[in-house]
């Protein structure tokens, strides 16, 4: 992704805070040069860079640790609450007012993915629930009308374009009184190569004919220190209302894009992060920043979570789960459920604590590759082996490994996790009683001896834990 240099690097930084004895002004400008070092290898601006460190310097240096934390932890909250800050602090929300059509304007230069994020953007908010259209305005690319219909297509929402019209003013008034059966209308305009006066123009003219209520800045995170110019430029013409920052799943440093945002004062409010149609998220500066420091984004991870099962499909998967109720048809429908969630690395970041685990890259893609096996496993299961895996036999191995494709050694490897996740869960148990109500933590406590599992520490403090 792109900024993993970057996360790295303030990863890096945090652990010389934590294996500090002391904190004092030589390890609190140490831990600056680090951050501005950092910063500035992203392609953030050198100013911005500059007005950042020295904040951080400032309050590590005056404030005082809350009673209760200690001077590491606050240093550490200072880095956090001030990168923050410089994303924008708080998410910015796109709120669909009750009118026919809310309209959102989408412009930028040619190449910044402007024409694929409007399709992103439409099943976005449709799968909220709203009537959303999209509006072809790029009157001079010629695959651009035809590019807009298939990802409007991909989205499951119509498209209004005109082929062969050059002037997308005439293309708007023909389509106009069609808009009021729409809640929402996403509009896609030209880009050039570079900023130009006809650009710029046309821009204007297109604003005071739609009126937008949303003006969206499209920009690639690979843009570098060039998105400075491009934002001040389309802020002046349109009035930027929001930027959408897009490939961020790439290898670029991003920090042109991020620094743009903070210079206009127009907040980032998506970000691409692939190829596909669902590729698209909110911006949250605090989750963000807690996956760039490793403390993950439970936000983020909800959301998806949200998306890929119902709350009563998990509450009952949970309470199977955790009675030890659950069979190969259960496992299957919560693979599924991570399937549409995403690649195990990207839900990884999302993980409080998972940047501390230090898991190679390849191992998570190892593990994408091992959910897709046990798929075809599970497909070439009876419906008796399905809902009871006790009664799969060394015969019965042998036919569904011939009927997947998958070796035996990968089944038995399969069985052998269902049985300890099974011998798990039967442990923890005691939490769950018969009617599916949750039960005193000490039980659990007793079931493991005493000894709390790894990861489970924090439960100590809590009496009751809800499912």
């Amino acid at each position: 992704m792109v900024l993993d240099k970057l996360g790295e690097s303030l990863k890096n930084t945090l652990k010389k805070i934590a294996g500090s004895i002391f904190i004092d002004e030589k390890l609190i400008d140490e831990l600056v040069k680090d951050i501005q070092r950092a910063l500035l290898q992203a392609d953030v601006n050198v100013q911005l860079v500059f007005n950042l460190s020295k904040e951080i310097k400032r309050r590590a240096l005056d404030e005082k640790p809350p009673k209760g934390i200690s001077p590491r932890e606050h240093l550490v909250n200072i880095v956090y609450e001030e990168l923050v800050r410089f994303l924008g602090k708080e998410k910015a929300e796109i709120r669909i007012e009750k009118k026919k059509p809310f309209k959102i304007m989408m412009v930028g230069l040619f190449g910044s993915g402007k024409s694929t994020t409007v399709g992103k953007l439409a099943k976005y908010y449709a799968k909220r629930g709203y009537r959303v259209a999209s509006l072809g305005l790029d009157v001079h690319r010629p695959a651009a009308p035809e590019q807009l219909r298939q990802v409007s297509e991909q989205a499951g929402i119509p498209c209004f374009i005109e082929k062969g019209e050059k002037d997308p003013v005439k293309i708007y008034k023909k389509y106009e009184k069609d808009f009021s059966k729409y809640d929402l209308l996403i509009v896609d305009t030209a880009g050039r190569d570079a900023l130009s006066k006809d650009l710029i123009e046309e821009i204007e003219l297109l604003n005071r004919t739609i009126q937008p209520d949303e003006n969206l800045l499209v920009i690639s995170a690979d843009i570098g220190q060039a998105a400075q110019k491009q934002a001040e430029q389309f802020h002046q013409s349109c009035g930027i209302t929001g930027v959408i920052v897009t490939k961020m799943d790439g290898t670029a440093k991003g920090g042109g894009a991020l620094s743009a945002c903070a210079i206009t004062k127009a907040p980032i409010k998506f970000i691409g992060l692939g190829e596909k149609i669902d590729d698209l998220e909110e911006f949250n500066p605090k989750g963000f920043v807690g996956r760039l420091l490793g403390m993950g984004d439970l936000e983020a991870l909800l959301a998806k979570a949200q998306e890929a099962i119902t709350e009563e499909e998990a509450k009952d998967l949970g309470k199977k789960f955790l009675k030890g109720e659950f069979n190969f048809l259960d496992l299957y429908e919560q693979m599924q459920a991570v399937k549409k969630m995403g690649p195990l690395s990207k839900i990884m970041d999302l993980l409080p604590g998972s940047g501390g685990l230090n898991i190679p890259k390849d191992v998570l893609n190892v593990q994408d590759e091992k959910l897709k096996k046990w798929k075809y496993i599970f497909q070439s299961c009876t419906k008796e082996e399905l809902e009871d895996p006790e009664i799969i036999t060394k015969e019965r191995v042998d036919r569904i490994s011939k009927g997947s494709g998958v070796s035996a050694s990968d089944i038995r490897e399969l069985l052998k996790m269902y049985q300890q996740s099974k011998k798990l869960m039967r442990m923890m148990g005691g939490m769950v009683g018969k009617d599916g109500e949750e039960q005193d933590i000490n039980k659990l406590m007793r079931k493991f001896k005493g000894k709390i599992p790894k990861g489970l520490g924090k439960l100590k403090g809590m009496k009751k834990m809800k499912f």
